[in-house]
């Protein structure tokens, strides 16, 4: 793999940005500009709603704690212009209805800057018409389909690469190594739906299709009849959309027919989870990954982020390093602003924003919706570890 250079250190990005001059020309907005309370001359406030209990929020916490060690470290050299930030997170529990209802309470009644690390597909998507509405700009969200994200152009910016980014990855690492009878297994949901979509696109570009699909209830009770209709094609390779543990049931079950395949995931498939049920079972697993190795040796950006974690006590690992990753973008876009602390100025920054950090070639300027293409495959070994 490619060894990138990364960004220097957080003191002297603080010194070259604090009062850099935006240069690039004001883009015209495309949400209805009302207007939105000044924020606190003594605070910046980050706000976010996302599945903060329940079995599908380790990702959201574990993103949390990784953006929680910038934040902690730029409020210990003084804040942003002066202005501490607090990350104001209210638990939406993935439902729509409470995403928004907390996005009104952020907005209103604790004057949030911006919105950072929104989490999930149904809940981005009904914000979307409150954020157009509020000007407030959403920043560095995650599990969030294509077809949302679009919806969002204008109002949200993604830092990690696309579903169809990751598809298109897979596929093509499927076609270097010769393998042709594809299966998909994905939730049984709409972002199952268009994951399942993204796949066959990437076939059919290689005159190529999906042999099989089969969809996953999200409490897996139909783990097993999914193995067996997949089992019976005896594909080559089995390209997931699932959570963890419906990824790792998925494997058990198609093993205990005695199939013999290679299994393949999108990033929404926790490697961890995998390792934890299967252990040694789960080597070979190939993963696609939107964030850079954490483990890198030495990668300056990766290096800071361990030890800072280890200071912490914070576990080292893809979804802690996104989090980390992501604050730093949102600190950049902050230190951008300069003295113009506010929403329209956010939106300003983030559409004209270029910057290479981590390994990541982040380019808001291309599409206005997502920063980076950054895709790589890893795999888990034995012991439940990933290797590049």
């Amino acid at each position: 793999m490619t060894t990138h250079p990364a960004a220097g250190t957080l003191a002297a990005t603080m010194h070259r940005r604090t009062f850099l001059a935006q240069t690039a020309a004001t883009a015209a907005l495309p949400f209805a500009g009302h207007a939105v309370a000044a924020p606190s001359k003594l605070e910046l406030v980050l706000g976010q709603t996302a599945a903060l209990s329940g079995p599908q929020s380790e990702a959201a916490r574990a993103f949390n704690d990784g953006a929680r060690l910038v934040f902690d470290q730029v409020n210990a050299t003084g804040g942003v212009m002066g202005r501490r930030l607090r990350q104001a997170s209210i638990d939406d529990q993935g439902l729509p209805d409470k995403a928004v209802a907390g996005a009104r309470e952020l907005i209103n009644n604790q004057k949030a800057v911006a919105f950072f690390g929104c989490v999930g597909t149904p809940t981005t998507s009904a914000l979307e018409p409150v954020l157009r509405h509020s000007g407030v700009p959403a920043i560095g969200g995650f599990g969030v389909t294509d077809a949302v994200r679009t919806k969002c152009k204008g109002v949200a910016y993604f830092v990690r690469a696309g579903y169809g980014r990751e598809a298109e990855a897979l596929v093509q690492h499927l076609a270097t190594v010769g393998l042709k009878r594809v299966a998909v297994a994905h939730l049984a949901h709409s972002s199952g739906d268009e994951a399942l979509q993204l796949v066959r696109e990437a076939l059919v570009a290689r005159r190529l299709d999906v042999a099989v699909s089969a969809a996953v209830t999200a409490d897996g009770v139909n783990v097993s009849e999914a193995a067996k209709k997949i089992g019976a094609l005896q594909p080559e390779a089995v390209l997931m959309f699932l959570s963890g543990p419906l990824a790792a049931g998925l494997i058990e079950s198609i093993g205990k027919l005695g199939v013999r395949s290679n299994f393949y995931g999108f990033s929404v498939v926790a490697g961890e989870q995998v390792a934890l049920r299967l252990g040694a079972r789960a080597r070979g697993l190939v993963l696609a990954q939107t964030m850079p190795f954490p483990w890198h040796a030495t990668e300056p950006a990766a290096i800071d982020f361990r030890r800072l974690a280890q200071a912490a006590k914070v576990p080292v690992g893809y979804a802690s390093f996104e989090g980390y990753v992501n604050a730093r973008v949102m600190v950049e876009a902050l230190y951008r602003c300069s003295t113009d602390l506010t929403p329209g100025r956010l939106h300003t920054v983030m559409t004209n924003l270029r910057w290479r950090y981590a390994g990541l070639d982040l380019d808001f300027t291309q599409d206005g919706i997502t920063g980076s293409r950054f895709v790589e495959l890893v795999q888990l070994n034995e012991q439940g570890k990933y290797l590049r």
